[in-house]
């Protein structure tokens, strides 16, 4: 065995049992074991361990840990940037379903439907590159996950609020661009060719019209639009 001594700061210590929070402890590591087999052995899923420090230095989670060590550990909340936000897309697991329709609203490519399983949700990160995000910190710790997020708050709001702070959100959201029901993209369609599916005060009031192709729903800018709008502004006041 080898043993090092490791600490974990911020919210990374509530993966921890009460006894080794805001502490530093002794740890016994199998030999050749790299850094990120102690932090995820310890209960700390990969994708939460933003900064390390080894002795003082910077290191990777691939160093491979040797007795004696001092080894601390820095959640992403610490950093004073956030991560970049995700450039292929997100998969939710099956418990984030208010949190995907929040992420839809705001134009990002959401992945997710009840019945989403684990399997599914690592082929998408390991073949389209997808950010996980889960409240599972098992399924976080599974090698196809290279980008990964451990969400903490409980309700859809407080998870936009976490979500967008960590990955930046604000910056290249696209609001009231993508389907909230099938997660295609929405195009512009003229009144006169959807008439015939609109309520007569709705084809009277507005102009403006979007389409989408998967499920052929229409949107438009009414009052429930001016309502999710005034949420959005309210969890993530930015340029939206």
């Amino acid at each position: 065995m080898t043993t090092a001594t490791f600490r974990f700061h911020g919210e990374l210590a509530d993966f921890l049992p009460r006894e080794r929070r805001d502490a530093s402890f002794g740890y016994g590591c199998a030999r050749a074991a790299t850094l990120k087999n102690a932090v995820e052995a310890l209960g700390v899923p990969h994708t939460e361990a933003a900064v390390v420090h080894v002795n003082g230095q910077a290191a990777t989670l691939d160093r491979i840990v040797r007795d004696g060590d001092e080894i601390e550990i820095f959640p992403w909340s610490k950093q004073a940037r956030p991560q970049p936000p995700p450039a292929h897309g997100i998969v939710a697991d099956a418990h984030l379903g208010g949190l995907a329709r929040f992420l839809r609203m705001l134009g990002y490519d959401t992945v997710h439907h009840n019945g989403i399983t684990d399997e599914e949700i690592r082929r998408l990160a390991g073949e389209e590159r997808r950010l996980v995000l889960s409240r599972d910190k098992e399924l976080l710790k599974c090698r196809e996950i290279a980008h990964g997020g451990f969400v903490h708050a409980l309700k859809p709001e407080e998870q936009l609020r976490e979500v967008a702070a960590r990955y930046g959100l604000s910056g290249g959201a696209r609001p009231f661009t993508r389907c909230l029901h099938c997660n295609l993209p929405l195009e512009p369609v003229g009144r006169d060719e959807i008439a015939s599916r609109l309520p007569a005060r709705v084809a009277e009031l507005h102009s403006r019209f979007m389409r989408c192709r998967g499920c052929e729903r229409i949107y438009w800018p009414g009052s429930h639009y001016a309502r999710m709008q005034a949420v959005l502004q309210r969890l993530i006041p930015s340029r939206l």
